[in-house]
């Protein structure tokens, strides 16, 4: 095979790498002890693999490791990298926004991404951004409530900043 060394950021960490040009995203992941991205469908249908690129959520299955070099790679674990969970983290807690969790980083990603486009969204909006994403336990509606709150508390967070 031909491997091609990649440098790239992940997690805001400079790293290089040598992957083979038909290896996908999730695939280096997985060799760097990252599991957050799941592949599960192999087709970028269900959102299991979803990792941010640029800010951009892609997903990890069809995405090649080696179009990462030169950019910007957030996974689900970075958001708690500091040891405290994100707004979205602590509400998919709160609101019970999981079962088996299998799905979970996915949900997470794109609800952070939601909120960084649109900090209020409205339920339909919030179905609408979600829908490339599958949840084979039906927590759909703790899903979107956890949205919700996540919302919530990341405007509260926000207000209290501004005051402070």
């Amino acid at each position: 095979m031909n491997a091609k060394e990649i440098r790239f950021t992940l997690n805001d960490r400079p790293l290089r790498a040598r992957v083979d040009a038909h290896r996908n995203l999730v695939e280096l992941l997985h060799e760097l002890g990252l599991y957050g991205a799941r592949e599960s469908c192999g087709q970028g249908l269900c959102g299991c693999c979803t990792v941010l690129v640029n800010g951009v959520a892609v997903s990890g299955c069809l995405y090649l490791a080696i179009a990462a070099d030169g950019k910007n790679v957030t996974t689900v674990e970075h958001l708690d990298a500091c040891g405290t969970l994100s707004y979205v983290q602590q509400a998919f807690i709160e609101s019970g926004a999981f079962q088996c969790g299998f799905c979970t980083p996915g949900f997470v990603l794109m609800t952070e991404q939601l909120l960084t486009n649109n900090p209020d969204p409205d339920e339909d909006e919030i179905r609408h951004y979600l829908s490339g994403n599958l949840c084979r336990c039906a927590a759909y509606p703790e899903i979107i409530e956890a949205v919700r709150l996540a919302a919530r508390l990341k405007s509260r967070a926000k207000a209290e900043m501004t005051e402070g």
